[in-house]
């Protein structure tokens, strides 16, 4: 279970980290936080994702919660709500796809 979890949430969070720092956010304390809103999102939307059939439904509704949790925490450290929603969507619209990539691409190695 160890690796279940630990793999996607490092990978999350470099990606997004990388994606905020494309998106040109200087911010310590926009970039730290998002460490910690990572850790709590994507450990509990693979334990979710763990616990139910994993279906397209399920991964859709997980990944929605997410947006929306992300959303209103970048919201509590950006002056406006746009901007919240921008950083919530690009970062995981961005991990969504690179890790769908990499799963990908050990299928067929």
């Amino acid at each position: 279970m160890f690796s279940y979890l630990f793999y996607p949430l490092l990978a999350t969070v470099f990606i997004e980290l990388g994606i905020l720092k494309a998106l040109g956010v200087n911010s310590k304390k926009i970039l730290f936080s998002s460490i910690f809103i990572n850790t709590f999102t994507n450990i509990s939307l693979n334990v979710y994702l763990f616990c139910v059939n994993d279906g397209i439904i399920d991964i859709i509704v997980g990944e929605f919660l997410v947006f929306i949790i992300e959303a209103i925490c970048y919201f509590a450290l950006t002056p406006k709500m746009s901007l919240a929603l921008w950083y919530s969507f690009i970062c995981n619209v961005g991990s969504f796809l690179i890790g769908l990539l990499v799963q990908l691409i050990f299928i067929y190695i």
